[in-house]
């Protein structure tokens, strides 16, 4: 009998490990609503070495999954695809999370870093959003809407 109960462990185990990820997840994403009501997981990213970093070195964003930038204060935010390996859209939203500018289909940089151009930084921004390239449009993104989150 100690081995059937061994067995009832290992399973019970097994199967808290798929919610703690879940769990996990849900702690460091928020969903994002869009002006028509669909909705975005976005990971969120608040503090300078994340928000640095961002999508350097990741795969690939999927269809209804983005990435949130929350800055501590409104500026004029710019942005770079250093180390990308995809485009993406870059939505950049002020402290009211209205849409102020929109860099669709940004390019991913191949060369060094410090010859990579800078994206977006025309409009006072607090908030921004990658999604993979081409979503924006597909979503009906437009300058001027407001995203819920």
């Amino acid at each position: 009998m100690p081995s059937a109960r061994l067995w009832i462990f290992c399973l019970l185990a097994l199967a808290g490990c798929g919610r703690k990820t879940n769990e996990t997840e849900a702690l460091n994403t928020r969903l994002v609503t869009l002006p028509d009501g669909g909705q975005i997981r976005a990971e969120v990213l608040v503090n300078p070495a994340e928000i640095q970093r961002g999508m350097m070195f990741r795969d690939a964003l999927p269809q209804g999954r983005g990435l949130l930038f929350v800055h501590n204060t409104p500026g004029a935010y710019r942005y770079w695809m250093a180390n990308v390996k995809d485009p993406l859209d870059i939505i950049f939203m002020d402290s009211t999370r209205r849409i102020v500018e929109i860099s669709a289909d940004t390019p991913s940089c191949t060369t060094k870093p410090a010859d990579c151009p800078t994206y977006g930084g025309h409009a006072v921004s607090q908030y921004v959003l990658e999604l993979r390239a081409g979503e924006a449009r597909r979503l009906g993104l437009q300058k001027g809407q407001t995203l819920g989150f």
